[in-house]
């Protein structure tokens, strides 16, 4: 007798045995079920940031040719030839404009301002085109001084690292977790820097307790095994403390074959014991050094510093940041983060530093549910017992030293069942360490403490916080703050408490808000981009917090940015009026879109048409292709029309054509002004094909009379490889392979 284990495709049901089998597959098939396939796929920055997942009606988006609109939601529309959804956006002086789900690729969040203050455009009126002239006009400035940014960094000669893959292996089975996806690329992309023989200047956004520790200490190792120094900064002594100890943890397992010394400096060191690391350093015997700004003083010497490891970059003020902008110009430094600050986070996204987004979240994590309140003795006393009836504990934040003994006392009083104790950055650091190290070994329930917590504190059996005053925190400091809660696999809760609606600004409601909807696993970045949003992402590299981004919106900067250095990269002169890139629009006159019965979710649908209208390659759709069966069964005939329009629109863009208008009687091609086409050829090609008419100079109108979906559709790619014949040899062999694969 032999057992085994396995997937079963479908249920099944023994009448004789009354017992009856179903499926996760059948009983949850309207949700995403997480296959090794797609767990495979690591989280795509560009995809985050041009998400409309979050996108509520009244937001301001961004049409590539009408401007900045706001959403007022999915409509669907019949214009004759059967139901299709729109996009309505409102504009100035209330126009409106419906966009075609199948154009999506045209429409983008608006991020540069507060969206109450986002700059609404006229259609037809002009003033669209004339604000990105305008802004085109700083980008080619901007471009210019990236690309003297990007030679000087291309001509900086760092070290190369070289790592046998067993060692790193055998390093990584100290890892107790599974790596998430995100997580496993961010870890190959900072060993390819390191082994690159560049400057390694990348940073790492992961939400807070996603593994970004893990990323730095493989880092760490790679750099020791080349025989450098690695300085590890962090922004708390008791973040140091806590790197310390798992960085001594960590290596202490392979201590045996690579017997590696690791030193700390600060404030939970003795004098003399920082006099002797200081020492060391100097003279090579430390390997890893870990420490507050301490590192950064003039007297710190390193025998041979090869990588800087900065957690929380955004904590430093404008003088430590100044010496870190020196290291970077001679070792390979990796920055840690959870919400980067609006000027990181752009600069990332343009590709002035090397970007890693870390947003999948480990194995049993569960989001943190979050409450804002009016402080109440009720609401603290429900909140605080809970937990601790469930052996947990609890941290109360309040963030005024000189008040925080009152506050000891009103809480001893309210919760004669608590053990508290009192942590804050004016302790003696003894006392400090004890506070601390006390409330890691549970000998009290309850933390009392400052913002002193904020920054990397791991206590897995704390998942309670009430954070009081938490109007007068920002947005960022807040998701840190509650990611020191939920680090386990049970429920976490957050409690902001303020006094009272009334008494709140409004940027702090926007803040709490924000704070509130985001409760999401990964929701750091997407904290980042509302920080964006809020504070704006300011210049480039100037100083100034606003400029042109705000009146053409983030990512449509962004894309005309890139556009100008890849230009003046080639030696030519960048066109930011024409279009960035070909946009195809498809028209099959047949429904196409994604039915309510298939998709009942309005904003999961919108999120589905940004994504499909996003796809660049065949391959992609594929995927898509796939991952709609699997959630929703197979697609009906107006999904399959919204599918096979985004191949056509991938297909016609390497032809140069603008517009395809398929119905039942003919074809018509509407070419872009300068279409990448072989005039000679073509001309060969109009004369044999006795169907065909030119209709001016950019219009073909072929006459093929097709009938139903799947004849249309063949129709309209056997005209577009008949075209592939007109490109010049270079580019109709990448377009064959194109469109077979369509």
């Amino acid at each position: 007798c032999m057992l085994d284990t396995g997937p079963l495709h479908q249920g099944f049901a023994l009448e004789n045995e009354a017992i009856c089998v179903v499926t996760e597959a059948e009983l949850y098939a309207g949700t995403v079920r997480t296959s090794k396939r797609a767990d495979a796929r690591a989280t795509s920055v560009e995809g985050m940031v041009r998400d409309l997942s979050e996108l509520r009606i009244g937001d301001p988006v961004v049409h590539a040719q009408h401007g900045i609109g706001r959403y007022l939601g999915l409509v669907s529309l019949d214009l004759g030839e059967g139901a299709t959804e729109f996009l309505h956006l409102e504009y100035a002086r209330q126009d409106k404009l419906y966009v075609p789900v199948a154009q999506l690729h045209l429409i983008s969040r608006y991020s540069g301002i507060a969206p109450d203050q986002a700059p609404l455009h006229k259609l037809g009126s002009g003033d669209w085109d004339r604000a990105k002239k305008k802004a085109a006009q700083q980008i080619r400035d901007t471009a210019a001084e990236l690309l003297n940014l990007y030679a000087r960094r291309a001509a900086r000669v760092g070290h190369q690292f070289e790592i046998k893959q067993h060692d790193l292996d055998a390093f990584a089975e100290g890892f107790g977790f599974e790596e998430t996806p995100d997580q496993a690329a961010a870890i190959r992309a900072a060993i390819d820097d390191m082994c690159s023989g560049k400057p390694m200047d990348r940073l790492i956004c992961g939400d807070v307790g996603f593994g970004k520790t893990e990323v730095a200490l493989r880092a760490a190792f790679v750099a020791v095994c080349g025989g450098k120094q690695v300085a590890i900064l962090t922004p708390t002594t008791l973040l140091a403390e806590q790197h310390f100890q798992t960085f001594s943890d960590r290596f202490a397992q392979i201590a045996d074959e690579w017997p590696i010394k690791i030193a700390q400096l600060s404030r939970f060191r003795t004098a003399k014991e920082q006099t002797q690391n200081v020492k060391a350093l100097a003279e090579g015997s430390v390997d890893i050094a870990i420490g507050t700004h301490k590192l950064l003083q003039r007297d710190i010497k390193f025998a041979r510093l090869g990588l800087v490891i900065i957690d929380e970059e955004h904590r430093f003020g404008v003088r430590q940041k100044e010496a870190l902008k020196a290291l970077r110009a001679e070792v390979d430094v990796l920055t840690l983060t959870a919400t980067p600050i609006p000027r990181t986070l752009a600069m990332s996204l343009e590709g002035l530093r090397d970007f890693s987004v870390i947003a999948t979240a480990p194995q049993k994590r569960l989001a943190i549910k979050t409450f804002v309140s009016r402080e109440s003795q009720g609401v603290i006393r429900e909140a605080v017992l809970r937990e601790l009836k469930r052996g947990g504990q609890i941290y109360f934040l309040h963030n005024e030293v000189h008040t925080i003994e009152n506050m000891h006392a009103r809480l001893a009083k309210l919760l004669p069942e608590a053990r508290i104790v009192v942590a804050h950055g004016q302790m003696r650091e003894r006392e400090l360490e004890r506070a601390m190290r006390e409330f890691h070994q549970q000998r009290y329930n309850l933390l009392l403490c400052t913002t002193i917590i904020e920054t990397g504190i791991d206590i897995p059996t704390a998942n309670t916080m009430l954070i009081n005053r938490a109007d007068k925190f920002g947005l960022a400091q807040l998701h840190q703050l509650r990611g020191r809660v939920g680090r386990s696999h049970h429920q976490a809760y957050a409690y902001l408490l303020t006094h009272g609606e009334e008494t709140l600004s409004a940027q702090a409601k926007k803040r709490l808000e924000a704070i509130q909807m985001m409760d999401e696993l990964g929701a750091g970045f997407f904290l980042a981009m509302h920080d964006l949003e809020i504070r704006g992402a300011g210049e480039v590299l100037g100083e100034s917090q606003s400029g042109e981004m705000q009146e053409i919106g983030f990512n449509l900067y962004a894309d005309m940015l890139k556009h100008a250095v890849r230009s003046l990269k080639a030696g030519s002169e960048p066109d930011l009026s024409a279009p960035l890139s070909i946009t195809t629009e498809i028209n099959l006159h047949l429904p196409a879109l994604l039915p309510n019965d298939y998709c009942s979710d309005v904003n999961e649908r919108l999120t589905l048409y940004k994504r499909l209208a996003n796809c660049e390659t065949a391959a992609e759709l594929d995927s898509m292709q796939e991952e709609l069966i699997d959630r929703f069964g197979l697609a009906p005939e107006p999904a399959q029309a919204l599918l096979e329009s985004h191949r056509l629109r991938i297909a016609a863009r390497t032809l140069g054509v603008a517009r395809i208008d398929a119905n039942g009687d003919a074809i018509a091609l509407h070419f872009i002004a300068q279409p990448p086409l072989d005039g000679a050829r073509f001309i060969q090609m109009l004369a044999r094909q006795r169907h065909w008419k030119l209709s001016g100079p950019s219009k073909l109108r072929v006459q093929t009379p097709s009938e139903g979906l799947a004849p249309r559709v063949q129709t309209v790619k056997d005209l577009l490889k008949t075209l592939l014949g007109a490109l010049p040899p270079a580019g109709a062999e990448s377009a064959f392979a194109t469109l077979g694969s369509t």
